[in-house]
């Protein structure tokens, strides 16, 4: 049997060769020239070698350049941006790190250029063992391209972040620019007319179990905001009819969180909000009929009760996280739920208090890793450098009983709730988001847990395994569950009024 590590290399050219389907186009240091500031040309030369790049300063903001890429392929669907840089410089270590971003556009027949532009996501990297060493570094995973327009590259580093420490000049080398296929079109859970949202889903052997709401618009109080379900047992082709789940009179019922007790039924959580907010428990052994189980009196009022799982020698867990999301804070908090009796009674533990909005990690998702470790991903709600503006991971080694808390490198987000996936059999966790606005994208990372425990700021690039509308709030909030080997990623897309809750079926990784 491969290790998670070995399985993970082996694994990595496979994504590669998935989303790089096509051969790359070039940009070298002679086809840029300066868009902003004033980036100098100049040749980096070690012993007999000279290489022509473009000097970024580490000090100086607003410095980029930019060149046109041409003939993508007529069916690609969009397009992955990566750059070569190195140094000279005698103090290149992996004690500094650097920040670029890429901004692109397109020249579509009949449109303004500035149509389609996108100011890419900062991106952090750690500096290599010295210098004369070159990196790649992956700056946008995809974005949606039309193949016949021309497309403007722009890359800027930014020393402004607070994760640029490395003061020096670095060396733009090349511009990469592989056109990829687009992603698979998602299948359609439900679209009837209404803001159909915030769905959960949970396989029940090879039964699929869609929990969602419908009311207005964004709003979580309406008293006309109910919890529906349906569920398909053909991998999400087609659906049985809708049935209520939950229609409290003078509340709003959003399913938040969802699960299996020990006997295999689904546990499904559903905020119910009016004057006062509830947490209610509900079960189901068929995804059909929905039976509540209890409202547990907590201390802390969260905001949310996320997905329940399993902990061994604990019973079943659950992550809550409490406060404002307009509040700046000091004021909020997170923390566990357990219960020892399948969800019928919960014991609630805080885990921080006292946090400001940029150190609060919000919709969490965690797995139970084994030997009592338990791994999960916050979401944040604050920031644009990339020191803010990331993905926090939280550890416990301990069964849940103390934890620590570390921001990754994982800043393509934008109020981004994740879903973690852990595949028992090869040990690699699958990390669903979706960035809103932009274009709305579903993006996978896949890893060994171990690799990024020790190190948060190695995530990998992300993978586009999706695409839905690029409104900031009417599309997003992805949940994912999994029969056999195969990942199903609930989540929603359209424009207020009226959003649709859809599910993307994607081969988990490894394969069959």
């Amino acid at each position: 049997m491969h290790t998670p590590a070995l399985l993970l290399a082996i694994l990595t050219p496979a994504l590669s060769a998935l989303a790089a389907e096509f051969p790359p186009l070039y940009l070298n240091a002679n086809q840029l020239s300066i868009a902003t500031g004033k980036p100098s040309l100049v040749l980096m030369s070690g012993g007999s070698t000279h290489i022509p790049v473009w000097s970024l300063s580490g000090g100086t903001e607003g410095q980029s350049v930019c060149g046109v890429v041409t003939g993508l392929p007529k069916d690609c669907g969009g397009v992955r941006v990566e750059i070569t840089v190195t140094s000279e410089d005698a103090e290149t270590s992996p004690a500094f790190e650097d920040v670029y971003r890429v901004h692109l556009s397109q020249m579509v027949e009949g449109a303004p250029f500035t149509a389609r532009h996108l100011q890419g996501d900062p991106v952090r990297t750690v500096l290599p063992a010295g210098p004369l060493h070159s990196r790649s570094i992956v700056l946008e995973s995809y974005y949606e391209v039309v193949p016949d327009a021309p497309l403007t590259v722009r890359i800027q580093r930014e020393p402004g972040d607070p994760a640029d420490t490395f003061t020096r000049p670095m060396g733009l080398a090349m511009v990469k620019v592989t056109p990829v296929k687009a992603p698979a079109k998602p299948l359609i859970v439900q679209d009837v007319p209404g803001y159909n949202s915030w769905p959960m889903l949970q396989a029940i052997g090879d039964k699929l179990v869609c929990v969602y709401s419908r009311g207005s618009g964004h709003t979580i109080h309406e008293d006309s905001r109910a919890t529906y379900a349906r569920t398909s047992t053909d991998g999400g082709k087609t659906w049985t009819e809708e049935t209520l789940v939950a229609n409290s009179p003078g509340y709003g019922d959003v399913p938040v969180g969802k699960g299996l007790d020990s006997t295999g039924a689904m546990l499904l959580w559903v905020r119910r909000v009016g004057k006062e907010w509830h947490q209610d428990l509900y079960r189901s052994t068929d995804g059909v009929k929905f039976t509540l189980i209890c409202t547990p009196k907590l201390d802390v009022r969260p905001v949310q009760i996320t997905d329940v799982f399993a902990v061994p020698n604990v019973g079943l867990m659950a992550l809550w996280f409490a406060g404002d999301y307009g509040d700046a804070g000091p004021s909020h908090s997170w923390g566990v739920v357990t219960s020892k009796d399948d969800g019928k009674t919960w014991t609630q533990t805080p885990i921080e208090s006292g946090l400001t909005k940029d150190q609060w990690p919000t919709e969490p998702s965690a797995v139970y890793l084994g030997d009592g470790k338990i791994f999960a991903i916050g979401r944040t709600e604050a920031g644009d450098s990339t020191t803010a503006r990331a993905q926090f991971q939280m550890l416990s080694t301990d069964h849940g009983k103390t934890w620590t808390r570390a921001q990754t490198n994982i800043t393509d987000v934008l109020i981004s709730t994740p879903s973690l996936i852990l595949d028992a059999k090869t040990g690699l966790l699958s990390n669903y988001h979706f960035q809103r606005g932009r274009a709305g994208i579903l993006w996978r990372r896949v890893v060994d847990p171990k690799s990024v425990i020790a190190n948060p700021l190695k995530w990998p690039v992300g993978e586009a395994v999706a695409v839905g509308s690029g409104s900031t709030i009417d599309a997003g909030n992805v949940n994912a569950t999994v029969i056999g080997a195969t990942h199903y990623l609930s989540f929603y897309s359209g424009k207020k009024p009226d959003t649709a809750v859809l599910v993307s079926v994607l081969e988990a990784p490894g394969g069959k």
